[in-house]
């Protein structure tokens, strides 16, 4: 394992969400989400659609929080992410609570959270909850660390997105029933949400993410069913339909949170390294732009996915959150998306041990290619030219054969970017402990430590010992 040098000024970081990592301990579950509903559905379980783990189960962060933070320390992490589970702050319904807004068909163009509304909706919120996070926050923050907040990771109230119906009534009428992102409303009430905790919290908090990966979720939810995502249904004009309001609602409450904490406020985008499998082509281009730049675009630009510019969408955003884990490598095809994934290669290489071009896979069947991170920090930089925090790199490895040089690899890559001047403010590895992934469960283990799930104990991995030696070694 070669020596690598570190720059002396990237700050080395954990990232974890809330509904992965949150429940474990006796009376921090958290049964408000669609998430919980899904993974405890007995058609999801019989099917194979999830599992089978139950969340409740987890790491237990809500309670040991302090536990974790200690290892952060010694560990030598000077910057954490952490995610926000909106059922949590507000179970029930906020439709009461009235916003000033302005809705021009479907497009979104404003939304104002007075202080008045704000009050209000204290009322509704569960304080229970918003102290936990002030107590979390608080105790992160009195380490003299960086902290970001990350808003929404998935999940969403039922009262929000009611997961199971579809499968019986299929995604007609958005507007008539709890349809999540297919209905603008959502947009509304996740403004309202995302104010209420800015205007909650924001005294500790350095940065503010709204969203994590929202492609990857649209096309997980509607474009790939077997992801086992809710509601799992294949329908292009929902993905469509969910893209245009998670972009206007982060739009929407970006304005209200810049002026309501003046903290930069960015978005967490996954990003793997597309190439086509004999060269370039228009349809590697036109997957680049579907898959890593379409959300940007938007969102700096104001160019929506049918071409619209709106200006009103233009500008929303301070900071790239950029999540890496592997490439992709596609073929030209004439399906509606113009472009093929191909087996063998970056995230298709399930039941492998090493991918068609010889190369180590994961445990959940996932290539690594550490130099696609620099492929990808170089153009996404030199496109748009924002700071750039590496909110997610990781690997599934229960038996830590591959962790270790996998950080250090990619560790290795950021620094070569960072020395062509791409601008990279941060690392942050994913994750501390073994996590809840999804619809996998508990199978795959991403975490710098293990986790007893009947004791709750972190047990180091060797890799963590590397992680702490980078850190120190600054």
């Amino acid at each position: 394992m070669k020596a690598i040098k570190l720059p002396s000024k990237l700050p080395l970081g954990i990232s974890q969400s809330g509904f992965q990592f949150e429940m474990g301990v006796k009376g921090s579950e958290d049964r408000n989400s669609d998430w919980w509903v899904w993974t405890h559905d007995p058609d999801n379980i019989a099917l194979g659609i999830v599992s089978g783990d139950l969340p409740e189960n987890g790491p237990g962060y809500w309670d040991l929080y302090h536990v974790d933070h200690d290892i952060m320390e010694w560990l030598g992490v000077e910057i954490l992410r952490i995610g926000i589970e909106w059922s949590r702050i507000f179970p029930k319904p906020t439709y009461e609570v009235s916003v000033d807004y302005e809705l021009k068909g479907n497009s979104l163009v404003y939304v104002d959270v007075k202080e008045s509304s704000l009050r209000k909706l204290d009322e509704l919120a569960n304080r229970t909850a918003v102290r936990r996070y002030r107590e979390i926050v608080s105790d992160w923050k009195r380490r003299g660390k960086v902290l970001i907040v990350n808003l929404n990771h998935f999940t969403l109230p039922i009262w929000i997105h009611d997961p199971l119906r579809p499968r019986y009534h299929g995604l007609n009428d958005f507007d008539k029933w709890p349809s999540g992102w297919l209905n603008v409303r959502s947009a509304i009430e996740y403004v309202k949400y995302a104010a209420y905790v800015a205007w909650s919290l924001s005294d500790m908090v350095d940065m503010w993410s709204t969203f994590n990966e929202p492609i990857a979720y649209l096309t997980a939810s509607y474009i790939n069913p077997y992801k086992g995502f809710p509601p799992g249904i294949f329908s292009p004009n929902a993905f469509t339909t969910g893209f245009l309001n998670i972009i206007q609602a982060h739009a929407r409450a970006y304005e209200v949170l810049k002026e309501l904490t003046g903290k930069p406020i960015g978005i967490i985008h996954v990003m793997p390294y597309i190439m086509g499998l004999n060269g370039g082509g228009d349809y590697v281009e036109g997957a680049k732009y579907l898959l890593n730049f379409s959300l940007l675009e938007s969102l700096i630009n104001g160019r929506l996915l049918n071409g619209e510019v709106r200006d009103d969408l233009r500008g929303k955003v301070d900071w790239l959150g950029l999540n890496y884990y592997t490439r992709l490598v596609v073929s030209d095809s004439r399906s509606w998306l113009r472009f093929r994934p191909i087996k063998g290669y970056g995230a298709l290489c399930r039941c492998m041990d090493r991918s068609l071009e010889g190369r180590i896979v994961a445990d959940n069947g996932w290539e690594v290619y550490p130099e696609g991170l620099y492929h990808v920090l170089k153009e996404t930089y030199l496109r748009y030219g924002l700071p750039i925090y590496i909110t997610e790199n990781g690997v599934a490895d229960e038996e830590d054969r591959i962790r270790p040089n996998f950080i250090l690899s990619h560790i290795e890559q950021v620094s070569k970017a960072i020395s062509e001047g791409v601008d990279v403010k941060a690392y942050m590895y994913w994750s501390l402990v073994d996590n809840y992934e999804w619809a996998q469960g508990f199978k795959m283990k991403f975490g710098l430590f293990k986790v007893n799930h009947r004791t709750k104990e972190r047990i180091p991995r060797p890799s963590a010992y590397v992680f702490r030696s980078l850190a120190k070694a600054k």
